[in-house]
């Protein structure tokens, strides 16, 4: 079982090679925390047996230290005591003990700076001693309340959310240190610890300082688990003082006045107490957490070698061949954009119309419903009309209304053809444009290549923008061609015959509607003057016969006569009418125009509405999507851009470069747990 401490050390060496450490993939370990001198690197020295660690008054340890130790047979250690190797040097031996305590102290400098601040970078040791059993341990910056000299103010979030980073793995063991000289339910550590682990199960408590409890006291309820209950146990030890320290008292004799002391003050509790207790109880824990951790760990790193897998096959393998690659993305984005148009693309938009549906969209709604908004006789009066056919006619009065009247009206409203049609070119290229920056966005490659990105959006765009003029000239002549010869004798065409017989039938129906209610606005007139007259004969009569002689005598009125609805005679009305003779030949030769423009306006409406569409997709749409792989391949095909073009751009590179590392440090770190599979676990435990 004991092999399974240096499995998970081989894995975190992995790791620590690409820069990543435990919390990548939650490997097990211990973490100590606890405040500022509550002898936390004490404790450390204590399992070692030996004097590695810098010394000196406030915080010492400004940066996580992850201490590996790893048991040797006393055959390869020979005299010596063991060695220290750190990461950074990796070929450098460390002897002496000495040396060791100064590399960190110039690495912590390095790392932290030379002030009091703390760093989250972690240095990292292995420690091979015959003396030691195998564990993993990261000594953490004590708890500060109170920034001192140059640490910044914030000093006690910092140290805070550092332990929060390295307690908060669900693998990992905390190992809450507390001096025994305080209120253990003022502490620090096992506070924060229970705020990750409120359970209690990977927490273990270390009451430290037991022989400088104030005379009288004891640690017996506090080690028992009576105060504050600490599922894993509380172990209690005593470190070295400052004294001791600077006496140059050994942890040999430090751990011998130890064992003494418990014997002497707890003697129930010193066999589950002391240095040597808590060294077998922290191997012991470790091994069984590994042992509960394992499942979980090969199922994250197999997820894991998946992930990354998918991600270098999107940033794509590094280019050896850039002509190759270099038309290759030029065929890509070339299909991947007429497929957009077709409606045959893999990765179709959801939200919105586009392409191909989108340019359709234009044709038969947008441009069709503007085209059908114009009206045949749109901005044309009565009074165009009549001044078009006046005219016409010369100095002399036709006969006939003169089809050079009709011609100019009809060409008039032809012409507001042209701006509807050449607005749906204008929409068809700006669909046609948003769909290459579609592309460009969806394509994985221009991620990798931003210079060939910029490049192909300046040729496409120019290239579709070439094909406008092209497409609005075509669109122009389909307007132009209808100009040039009005076809009378279409098939659809109302003829002149039609519309004569159309227009008299009109402005017939138009002037019986007109006579009719002027003949009953005569009657109604009639009527009132006759009802007047005979009222005023009533009156007349009854003042005669009360025989009033200065009443006036009564004129005989028209009313009076027997023959008040008889008509007047012809020679009564006998009136000029050469006046109104004019005004309805005006009338009907007018509706004979109109009638001749909406009837053939009609007929190019509907020409235009299937021509226009048609002209656009052949000289726009179909141009571009026939020509522009060639385009791009005779523009950006050469030699003296294909390096510049295929240059990557340095966040993919470097994301390509992290990824391949990590991916090749999971695989090796699935090759290490599956060696534990291949044995067999029996061996292990």
């Amino acid at each position: 079982m004991e092999r399974l401490i240096p499995i998970i050390n081989r894995l975190q060496d992995v790791f620590n090679t690409v820069g990543q450490g435990a919390d990548v993939i939650q490997l097990p370990q211990i973490v100590v925390i606890g405040t500022q001198s509550s002898g936390k690197s004490s404790v450390l020295e204590n399992l070692v047996g030996k004097d590695f660690l810098p010394r000196g008054t406030g915080i010492v340890t400004r940066c996580p230290l992850v201490l590996q130790l790893v048991h040797t047979t006393e055959e390869s250690t020979g005299e010596l005591w063991g060695w220290a190797e750190f990461q950074h040097q990796e070929r450098k031996r460390y002897e002496d003990l000495t040396e060791v305590r100064e590399e960190i102290r110039m690495e912590t400098e390095k790392i932290a700076g030379a002030n009091k601040g703390i760093s989250t970078e972690a240095i990292r040791l292995r420690i091979h001693s015959s003396h030691v059993l195998d564990l993993t341990l990261v000594d953490l910056p004590g708890i500060t309340k109170v920034p001192v000299g140059e640490q910044p103010e914030d000093i006690e979030q910092q140290t805070y959310s550092l332990c929060r980073k390295y307690i908060k793995n669900p693998n990992s063991i905390i190992l809450a240190v507390t001096p025994a000289n305080i209120d253990i339910a003022t502490s620090e550590a096992l506070k924060l610890a229970k705020s990750v682990d409120p359970q209690g199960d990977r927490t273990l408590a270390v009451c430290t300082k037991l022989d400088l409890m104030d005379r009288g006291t004891d640690a017996h309820d506090i080690l028992e688990g009576k105060v504050i209950p600490v599922k894993l146990g509380i172990i209690g030890v005593i470190n070295r003082s400052q004294e001791d320290i600077q006496n140059k008292k050994s942890i040999e004799e430090a751990l011998k006045f130890e064992g003494s002391f418990l014997k002497k003050r707890y003697p129930l509790l010193a066999v589950k107490s002391g240095t040597p207790y808590l060294g077998l109880k922290l191997n012991k824990l470790l091994m069984s957490h590994i042992r509960r951790c394992l499942p979980d760990l090969r199922a994250r790193v197999n997820s894991m070698i998946n992930k990354h897998e998918m991600v270098l096959n999107q940033l794509g393998q590094p280019i050896t061949n850039r002509g190759s690659a270099l038309l290759q993305v030029l065929t890509g984005f070339a299909t991947e954009y007429v497929s957009t148009i077709e409606g045959t693309s893999k990765d179709i938009e959801t939200d919105r119309l586009s392409g191909g549906a989108r340019i359709c969209y234009i044709f038969h709604d947008l441009f069709k419903k503007t085209v059908a908004k114009v009206e045949p006789l749109q901005g044309l009066s009565k009074d165009d009309v009549t001044h078009a056919i006046t005219n016409a006619m010369g100095p002399r009065p036709a006969l006939f209304v003169p089809e050079m009247a009709f011609e100019l009206l009809v060409k008039r409203q032809i012409r507001l053809l042209l701006s509807p049609s050449l607005q749906c070119a204008e929409k068809v290229y700006e669909e046609m444009k948003r769909v290459m920056q579609y592309c460009v966005q969806h394509l994985k490659e221009f991620q990798r290549f931003p210079s060939l990105k910029e490049e192909i959006v300046r040729v496409v765009s120019n290239f579709i923008k070439q094909r406008l003029p092209v497409a609005n000239s075509m669109v122009e002549d389909l307007i132009q061609i209808e100009l040039a010869y009005i076809n009378t004798n279409h098939p659809d065409f109302i003829g002149g015959k039609h519309a004569a017989y159309e227009s008299i039938l009109a402005f017939k129906h138009q002037q019986i509607r007109e006579e009719t209610s002027k003949a009953k606005l005569e009657v109604a007139t009639i009527r009132e003057e006759e009802a007047t007259a005979k009222e005023e004969a009533a009156v007349h009569r009854e003042g005669q016969s009360r025989g009033w002689s200065w009443w006036p005598k009564r004129e005989k009125s028209f009313h009076d006569s027997s023959n008040v609805d008889d008509p007047p005679t012809p020679q009564d009305t006998e009136v000029d009418n050469s006046g109104d003779s004019l005004y309805v030949t005006q009338e009907v030769d007018c509706q004979l125009i109109e009638n001749l423009i909406s009837s053939y306006f009609v007929i190019v409406r509907k020409t235009i509405q299937d021509a226009v569409p048609k002209a656009i997709m052949h000289c726009l749409v179909n141009f571009v999507k026939e020509n522009l792989q060639s385009e791009l391949v005779r523009l950006l095909y050469k030699n003296e851009v294909m390096d510049q073009l295929m240059t990557e751009s340095p966040e993919i590179f470097r994301r390509r470069k992290e990824t391949a590392e990590m991916l090749e440090a999971l695989q090796k770190a699935n090759d290490i747990l599956s060696e534990i599979r291949d044995i067999g676990m029996d061996e292990f435990f």
